[in-house]
């Protein structure tokens, strides 16, 4: 589990070095507009789940703070839990970086947005919400910087 658990940041790393570093490069562009980069994660995801289906899917369809800290409390589960952020944070960030492309929301003020996005998956997404609100009513992100 050590090695998969490792090898699963690869998977969705240079995705994240794309949209935070080169978010202008038009490779960029064009690797993240496809929603098939999620994939990967979600595979991983998917193998990992699949052995364990029937073990896993009465925690979820029920679920109880002990069954949840029960199946998350050991190796494999951190590590299913671990390809499923991986997976769904990469997501939301792929939607933020082509949302915050569109409305030409400076590239400095997204890469900390998408870095916290990347680290603590909802708190990066509420503030970009709250950025792109901002921006929405103050009609540029340039009158938010000064």
């Amino acid at each position: 589990m050590d090695k998969i658990f490792a090898l699963s940041n690869f998977l969705i790393l240079p995705f994240w070095v794309l949209m935070i570093f080169l978010p202008r490069w038009n490779w960029t562009r064009r690797i993240i507009s496809s929603p098939l980069i999620v994939v990967p994660p979600a595979i991983l995801y998917g193998l990992l789940v699949e052995p364990r289906f029937f073990e896993i899917m009465p925690v979820v369809l029920q679920p109880t703070l002990i069954g949840v800290a029960e199946l998350l409390g050991s190796e494999v589960g951190a590590v299913i839990g671990w390809a499923h952020f991986l997976a769904f944070d990469l997501f939301v960030g792929r939607w933020i970086y082509l949302d915050s492309r569109e409305k030409n929301i400076s590239a400095w003020l997204m890469a900390p947005i998408l870095f916290f996005t990347l680290m603590l998956g909802p708190l990066g997404f509420l503030s970009y919400l709250l950025l792109r609100e901002i921006y929405l009513r103050f009609g540029s992100a340039e009158k938010v910087v000064e």
